[in-house]
């Protein structure tokens, strides 16, 4: 099988199992695990922030950092196709209280513009909106990569009316390898930011979020609440470190494997594919005279895998586990479907 669902069916490698199996672990419960605190120093320094802390998922460390920073009945702002709206439980909404609004970008991206339209003068009758939420690469555009420059004008916006700045860059690693940048330079302009471990760089288990020394202490203890205190956690911790280490610059094997992907698929007769930017390639199937089901089970059937991805569309996401040969099968599948 070539399974294109997700970046989140990697499997750990041999090196990184070896990595884990040998870890130096304690409770991390009482601060005492010194692998899980490697990896939150070393996340950091990649970030560029005071702090971090290690969390089983990104909805956890997202719900950490955003609950850290705002009040029940307070309101968070994001984009309105984000993933902290459509694809996590309304977390925040039943563990925090928090109301969420969305608002529309044409392309998943904010400008500047119609963020300072959408934020309303303080009044008794609305929710005081206390956090901006962004995120990069954007999911449900096409993994739609966010410069620092644009991140640090929508961050000014938001402090403008007093709001503190999150960044869900479960894939920012991605973004930083397609712009060429560090991930401290994305980071930069926000107050806290999640990272995903699990994702492209090929770890079995967790994320991380980082920020101000007071921030993440506050977030240590929703982590608490929430129940994602973890004892000898190092075991998992060392599977991040490991994959930080090694697997950090190839993830731009991902981005060429997803653009040559692209190029195949959308040379197909009924076929409208959004240009990756990173490692993620929606495919849009309306034209083909066939629904998503029969698509997704005619490639499947040829040892293909997709999800869908709206009334439409249907995602690929690449990762280390697909190469060059994989593509082709993959674009030779399609073929055989929709050609």
């Amino acid at each position: 099988m070539i399974d294109l669902r997700s970046d989140t069916f990697t499997r750990p490698s041999p090196a990184m199992r070896q990595a884990m199996a040998t870890a130096e672990v304690g409770d991390d419960c009482f601060g005492e695990d010194p692998t899980v605190r490697a990896l939150e120093a070393r996340v950091a320094e990649l970030l560029g922030k005071e702090r971090a802390l290690f969390c089983p998922s990104g909805i956890m460390a997202n719900q950490c950092a955003i609950m850290a920073q705002a009040d029940s009945g307070q309101e968070v702002v994001a984009e309105a196709r984000a993933h902290l709206i459509h694809y996590e439980e309304g977390s925040l909404a039943a563990h925090g209280g928090l109301a969420l609004r969305g608002i529309p970008a044409a392309g998943g991206i904010l400008t500047p513009e119609e963020l300072r339209a959408a934020l309303r003068p303080p009044s008794a009758y609305h929710p005081v909106c206390a956090v901006l939420a962004l995120e990069n690469t954007h999911l449900d555009s096409g993994g739609r990569v966010m410069g620092p420059d644009r991140t640090a004008e929508l961050g000014q916006v938001g402090r403008e009316h007093g709001l503190r700045v999150h960044l869900d860059g479960a894939r920012l690693w991605n973004a930083a390898v397609a712009l060429g940048t560090a991930p401290a330079e994305l980071a930069a302009p926000v107050d806290t930011v999640m990272v995903s471990l699990s994702k492209g760089l090929g770890a079995p288990v967790g994320s991380l979020l980082a920020g101000p020394e007071a921030v993440v202490e506050r977030a240590w203890r929703i982590r608490r609440r929430l129940g994602g205190q973890m004892r000898q956690a190092g075991i998992v911790a060392a599977g991040g470190l490991h994959a930080l280490e090694h697997n950090l610059e190839r993830l731009a094997d991902d981005h060429r494997r997803a653009a040559q992907l692209a190029e195949g698929v959308g040379a197909l007769e009924g076929i409208r594919v959004t240009p990756p930017e990173s490692n993620v390639v929606m495919v849009d199937v309306a034209e083909t005279g066939r629904g998503v089901d029969q698509v997704l089970q005619a490639l499947a059937d040829l040892g293909v895998l997709l999800v869908p991805f709206g009334a439409t569309r249907v995602r690929a996401v690449l990762h280390l586990e697909v190469d060059d040969v994989g593509v082709e099968a993959a674009i030779e599948a399609f073929e055989a479907v929709v050609g």
